[in-house]
């Protein structure tokens, strides 16, 4: 035990040194830990679709999934704005929405699905999320617009990626951003693009903003840094902006034109680049899909984004949403070892041996960990994270598609819970309705079998207790179901267009419908049984 503390007392030294160079003093929050999103342009994915992404890393967030049909609204009509609270007075950690306030509701809405952070609506408009923090002079509570609002208020009102920028900023113009910085990463059929938003400063109400096109053949990524740099205004069809970007960062000191071309990230969220948690996941992205650019690991600035090897499909992103930077020097599957002056091998009390949280050999990693001070005085350690996470609540992968129909075109991938135990279902945007128990709440009120969520957390809960068997027995169920699902696709679209063609709207649609509550179901019954499996296979060695 003396060995162990000595070794704890050595850890907390490593990670208390890392961060004197780093000023903190107007850092928005501490949010390495939180969502990853990748996007694909048209001529970088395998079969022509725009593809945006998002991992909901966060279990304070709900779990439960519906469908918003379409809506007309009365003329004067309202919509609710709510302020997002940490709620802990439940069974489980949650979320309060408070109402703060009412905007104008348009006469006729478009339908969507509605995550938590609502994910693609009937046009095609798809939105994945990251969340970077930015400043925290610029937070704002005079606002009433915060993320997961704007991602419905684009969805309900926008038919393209661009026209969902524009009412993005002129809605946060007139009625505030009350949230952290953001980074919404926004799909069409045609395009995707980075969206950073900030807000205009402590009692202001409006916004910052930038947003970033993906090239056709290229590929992002956010994972909690700003990643936008330079913006070109004269060149609209790969960037936009609000009309106070340039004053609000000269007039505050955080950017002097005779010194340095204007960069969004470094004026407004110059924190978020120095976390590594966040830059090691922007590598590791990458260097799975473009493994010939040999990107160094520890690099501060990557390129926005960049050309993959080859033409990237939606099993190729499934697999890197799973990776725990597995056979590379920051692999989180190993455990956390020290020798002492003798050369004994020590085994720290930090350590997992059977699941890739977030530990790993310390003294091989150069700079990886820091300390923060939050507002409570409280010490919060920070660093290496991998894609992968135990506290997933959802993920999706969003496919978008010109050659098609809407209601055939546009198709979210849904996976519940950690993304490496899981498996994705197919939730065309078109379905009238999902399978129950997706729309039951998970968390709030404790552990149910009535509830997806629960299906999915069970298991992943299990299979952290022996990973290294166990995502054996997992992997060997859900890869043959994965390639199964996707494999289908072509063949559910051909029927799909044929029932279109032949004037059938409504039976396209609930045959879609049918497809989606098939494989949702299938997959909740199958979790329970691999639960179950789990505890009986490996009872004995607990």
């Amino acid at each position: 035990m003396k060995n162990f503390i000595l070794l704890l007392s050595a850890i907390v030294i490593c990670i208390h040194s890392g961060i004197s160079q780093v000023d903190k003093s107007d850092w928005q929050g501490d949010f390495p830990d939180g969502c990853t999103s990748i996007t694909v342009g048209k001529l970088a994915s395998a079969d022509g679709s725009v593809m945006t992404s998002h991992t909901d890393d966060s279990h304070r967030t709900r779990s439960w999934i519906d469908i918003q049909p379409s809506m007309n609204h009365k003329k004067g009509a309202t919509t609710t704005m709510y302020k997002r609270v940490a709620c802990d007075t439940l069974a489980m950690p949650t979320y309060a929405h408070n109402p703060i306030g009412k905007i104008p509701q348009i006469e006729s809405t478009y339908g969507f699905i509605n995550t938590a952070y609502p994910c693609m609506n009937q046009k095609q408009v798809a939105i994945g999320e990251s969340t970077f923090g930015g400043r925290g002079s610029l937070q704002s509570d005079e606002g009433i617009i915060d993320c997961q609002r704007l991602c419905q208020l684009m969805l309900e009102r926008c038919s393209t990626a661009r026209q969902a920028i524009k009412i993005a900023g002129d809605l946060t113009k007139k009625y505030g951003w009350n949230d952290a910085g953001e980074c919404l990463t926004i799909a069409d059929k045609n395009e995707v693009w980075h969206f950073e938003i900030v807000g205009s400063g402590k009692d202001k109400v409006g916004s910052i903003w930038a947003a970033q096109r993906v090239p056709d053949d290229h590929i992002g990524v956010n994972a909690n840094a700003s990643t936008i740099k330079e913006i070109d205004l004269d060149n609209p069809d790969y960037f936009m902006a609000s009309e106070n970007i340039f004053q609000v960062a000269q007039d505050s000191g955080w950017w002097d034109p005779d010194e340095e071309p204007f960069k969004f990230c470094y004026a407004y969220s110059p924190h978020s680049r120095e976390s590594v948690a966040a830059r090691r996941r922007e590598w590791r992205v990458f260097d799975l899909l473009a493994p010939s650019l040999k990107l160094h690991p520890n690099d501060k600035d990557y390129p926005f984004s960049l050309k993959p090897d080859k033409q990237v499909s939606v099993a190729d992103i499934t697999e890197v949403f799973k990776d725990y930077y597995e056979e590379t020097p920051y692999d989180m599957t190993r455990l956390i070892t020290a020798t002492d002056k003798d050369g004994k091998i020590l085994v720290s009390p930090l350590a997992n041996p059977f699941m890739p949280y977030d530990h790993l050999e310390i003294q091989n990693v150069q700079g990886g960990w820091y300390s923060v001070n939050d507002k409570s005085g409280k010490i919060r350690f920070l660093g290496e994270r991998t894609i992968a996470r135990w506290y997933t609540m959802y993920a999706t992968i969003i496919q978008c598609r010109d050659w098609l129909p809407d209601e055939i075109g546009g198709i979210v991938w849904l996976a519940m819970d950690n993304v490496a135990t899981s498996i994705y279902i197919p939730m065309y945007c078109s379905v009238s309705d999902i399978p129950a128990p997706y729309k039951t709440p998970g968390r709030p009120n404790g552990f149910t079998r009535e509830s997806a969520w629960w299906s999915f957390n069970r298991l992943g809960t299990l299979t952290a207790q022996r990973w290294g068997d166990m995502r054996h027995d997992v992997s060997a169920v859900w890869d043959p179901w994965q390639k199964e699902v996707f494999d289908l696709q072509k063949e559910v679209d051909k029927k799909a267009v044929e029932l279109y063609d032949a004037d059938n709207p409504e039976k396209t649609i609930k045959y879609l419908t049918g497809h989606t509550d098939e494989w949702g179901n299938k997959v909740i019954d199958k979790a329970w049984e691999l639960g179950d499996y789990l505890w009986t296979k490996y009872d004995e060695k607990f």
